[in-house]
This record gives C-alpha cells, structure tokens and sequence, in this order.
C-alpha cells in the first residue's frame, strides 16, 4: 500500500494543526506539521519541503495571522505569492485538499473555492462574513450530506447521512455578491458543490442555533467541481471517537467517531 503523506499546513494563530495530524495518522497516513515558511524556502535548508511531495493538503482551523484584515486573507495572500504554481498543478493532479473552519475561509481567499470558472480564481468569488448572531459560536452541530457523487472525501457517507460536527467560529456566513447571490447559488446546486448543510435532529433545515451563523442555503461546506478542494466551517476532526461527541454517554455509539470517515475516504482515495 501507498505510505499516503500528508501536509498539514500552519502558520503562526493557527491551532487546529495537533488535532488534524491526528486525524490523518488514524487512519494511517504519514502526516506532517509543516510550516508556510518550509514550503516557501525560507528556512535552513534541511527545513525546506515541497509541497508536490505531498499526497494531501490540509488547512486546519485558528486564527491565522490574527484573522486581521480578514479571516484567512493573509495566510492566502502569503501562499498565493510565493505558491500559486504549485497550488495548481496539486489540485489539477487531483491531489486531495481539505480547509477546515479557518482552512475553509484561506480557500475562499485564495480562490480555490467555489472555482466555478477555473481551478484558481484571481480574486475571491465569495466570502465567509461575521455570524448573524455577531459573536463567536461554538457548538455541537448537525450536518447533512448533499453531494449526490461520491467524492474524494465523502465515499463513506451516503447522500442524506447526518453527522455531527462541532462548529467553533465567528466568520462562518457563507456569501456571495449580493447582485450575483442567486445565480452562484444556482449554479453551485447545478455542479454538485454544496457537500453539507446545516440542519436540526430532525434532519430540517433550520435557522439559528443549528445554522449557527445565517449561512446562505444552510450550507456548511462545499467543494470544487472535481470533488477533489473540500472546504467546511464545522470541525469532523474533533470527533473521532465515540467519546468525542457530547452525548456518548446517553446514546449507543459505534466506537468511530463522526468525523473519521472523511480523513480514510480520503487516505483510500490515494492509496
């Protein structure tokens, strides 16, 4: 079998790097802690990594750089400068990447999500705005999966699954131009993009609490139209065993956590 590596990617205020390295080595990748500067050449040369060495790329959460100007924007801007090349030419080898809560808001920075119209778009298509509520959420919340294609991180999860995964965030509003809002939303639904949404234990959709942050059309977390660039708001790597979820000791749990299936879809899809 493939030794699946996997690039876990930080910068100073991110703080969800442990927690996704562990998802990935539970599953038995190869995961490494690497930091921007690595990638970018500026470190002592036995330092220095390649980013096409790597099998997966993950984007974990925090507070990358502080979230000043925007949430994300500056770690985006740091990777789009010195790694726009190699960012492509990963996502078009179908390489898997994933972008957890702040992860999820630097892929819409960089312009690798929605991706409607190219791999990399030059300016961001959409944005992840301040929560209706004005505060930062965090959560035990309920998600159902759309996607109606298997894709690279969803292959376990049957369409219509409901699965629950902490949110923790203050900037998780998924929005478009207002002028061009329906249209991007159609078109979103129409590619099959939209991977999560929010809902009750119902299985509704709803508003708040279980949106926590007024997201247009419920939508937790989206894809590019290859099915290969994944970014969500809720974090699946905090649930991966069964005393992970808040309720496992008033509920019959398997011993795998929610949030597992997604890091081994993704390690098999590779291997």
């Amino acid at each position: 079998m493939k030794d699946v590596k996997v690039c876990v990617l930080r910068i100073e205020g991110t703080n969800c790097e442990d927690e996704t390295f562990q998802a990935f080595a539970s599953v038995d990748a190869s995961p490494e802690r690497v930091h921007l500067k690595q990638l970018l050449g500026q470190c002592p040369s036995d330092l220095k990594r390649d980013l096409g060495s790597y099998d997966i790329l993950a984007l974990p959460g925090g507070f990358s750089a502080g979230d000043y100007v925007r949430a994300g924007a500056i770690f985006a801007a740091r990777m789009k400068s010195g790694l726009k090349k190699e960012l492509i030419s990963f996502v078009e080898n179908s390489r898997p990447v994933i972008g957890i809560c702040n992860g999820f808001q630097i892929l819409v920075e960089l312009g690798l999500l929605p991706a409607m119209d190219g791999t990399m778009s030059d300016i961001p298509d959409a944005a992840l705005y301040t929560n209706d509520s004005g505060r930062f959420e965090c959560r035990p919340t309920l998600l159902k999966q759309e996607k109606s294609h298997k894709s690279v991180f969803t292959a376990d999860m049957p369409k219509g699954t409901v699965v629950m995964y902490p949110s923790a965030h203050a900037e998780g509003k998924l929005m478009f131009p207002k002028e061009k809002e329906q249209k991007m939303l159609d078109r979103l639904l129409e590619n099959d993009q939209v991977v999560f949404r929010y809902v009750d234990p119902d299985g509704e959709y709803a508003g708040y609490p279980w949106c926590p942050n007024g997201s247009l059309h419920n939508i937790a977390g989206i894809c590019n139209p290859a099915g290969n660039v994944l970014g969500m708001m809720p974090h699946p790597e905090r649930v991966l065993r069964r005393e992970t979820h808040p309720d496992w000791t008033r509920e019959e749990w398997k011993e795998d956590g929610d949030g597992l299936s997604m890091f081994r879809s993704a390690v098999r899809s590779v291997k």
